[in-house]
C-alpha cells in the first residue's frame, strides 16, 4: 500500500508499509494504527478531515468491526439510527444537555445555506446536478458520480437552488 508522494510514518519490510504507523491520504484524512504487509491490520483509526474518525479491528485492509463517530462525538449506530429523523430533528448537543432556556436554539449555519446554482440540490458538502448526475463541491469541483438510490433520496430530501 502506497500512493506515491503520500507521507506515512511507519517501518518498510520488503517495500511494505509493517507494524504501528501513521498513514496520509492524497486527499488529507489520515490512518494510525497497525499495518501488515502494506495493509491495515489490527486496531487502527481513520480519522476524517471533517473531523470523523472510524475506529476498527482490521484484518488484511478490511474493517471487522468498528464505529464512526462524528466530530460533535455522535456515534453512529448502524441499527436503530434515532438521531435527525422526521420524528427528532434536534441537534446530537440538544440531545445531550437539552435546549439552552432563554436563548436562540441551534441552527445549522447563522448565516444562511451555501448558495448553489438555480435548479441544483443542497447535499450538505455541496451541491448536485440532475443533468449531469454529478455531485461538485460548494466551490463547483467535480465530486463524484451518486448511485441511483441516492439520486433518488437527494431529489426527494434535498433543498432546490433558486
Amino acid at each position: 500500500m502506497a500512493f506515491f508522494g503520500s507521507p506515512f510514518q511507519a517501518d518498510v519490510v520488503n517495500g511494505r508499509i509493517e507494524g504501528k504507523g501513521v498513514y496520509t491520504f492524497p486527499d488529507g484524512n489520515m490512518y494510525t494504527g497497525f499495518f501488515k504487509d502494506g495493509q491495515f491490520h489490527g486496531k487502527g483509526t481513520l480519522h476524517f478531515k471533517n473531523g470523523g474518525k472510524f475506529e476498527a479491528e482490521w484484518n488484511k485492509g478490511k474493517s471487522s468491526q468498528g464505529r464512526y463517530t462524528f466530530k460533535d462525538g455522535l456515534e453512529y449506530k448502524l441499527e436503530n439510527w434515532d438521531y435527525c429523523t422526521d420524528k427528532d430533528r434536534r441537534f446530537y448537543s440538544e440531545r445531550v444537555s437539552g435546549f439552552r432556556h432563554g436563548k436562540p436554539q441551534l441552527t445549522n449555519d447563522i448565516s444562511g445555506p451555501p448558495e448553489i446554482p438555480v435548479g441544483t440540490y443542497d447535499v450538505g458538502d455541496g451541491y448536485y446536478k440532475l443533468e449531469t448526475n454529478s455531485i461538485f463541491t460548494y466551490s463547483g469541483e467535480f465530486v463524484r458520480n451518486p448511485d441511483e438510490s441516492e439520486q433518488e433520496w437527494i431529489v426527494g430530501n434535498c433543498r432546490v437552488g433558486e
